[in-house]
């Protein structure tokens, strides 16, 4: 969605700031979520926001802006099968604890928010996503 529609990949799984003494500190996306702190803020949750205070003591660890979905995919989700897909993980003291889908509710949530002309975008890559699978699906079972 980065190349075809940026203007949706960055209102997609956008961090949010909770820093309220001082400049914006948004989460940023890492494979595990941390414990957050005025030195950590790191998150595998879509839409998180980056350690609540209301001092200006937020250093290390957060970013000066949102990250959003290329961002997510690319840190968080990875091609690997980290395991954050459909429910993210954290490390033991990580927050928020993980909860059933609660990456796959946050995506889901974000996407009710596009507009009727962005909705109709995310849904034709999809379909193009999906149509492509099928495709390679059927290539592989063939010769197999």
């Amino acid at each position: 969605m980065e190349i075809s529609a940026p203007k949706i990949d960055d209102k997609v799984c956008e961090t949010k700031s909770a820093a309220t003494g001082g400049a914006a500190k948004y989460a940023t996306y890492k494979e595990k979520t941390e414990q957050k702190s005025g030195s950590k803020g790191g998150t595998a949750l879509c839409s998180d926001e980056g350690y609540v205070t209301t001092s200006s003591s937020i250093s290390d660890g957060h970013s000066g802006n949102p990250q959003a979905l290329k961002d997510f995919v690319k840190k968080t989700l990875k091609e690997d099968g980290n395991g954050n897909w459909p429910t993210s993980t954290a490390e033991p003291s990580g927050t928020p604890t993980p909860e059933t889908n609660d990456n796959a509710k946050a995506v889901a949530g974000d996407l009710t928010k596009l507009t009727t002309e962005e909705k109709t975008i995310v849904a034709g890559l999809l379909a193009k996503t999906i149509e492509g699978g099928e495709v390679v699906e059927r290539c592989l079972s063939t010769s197999a």
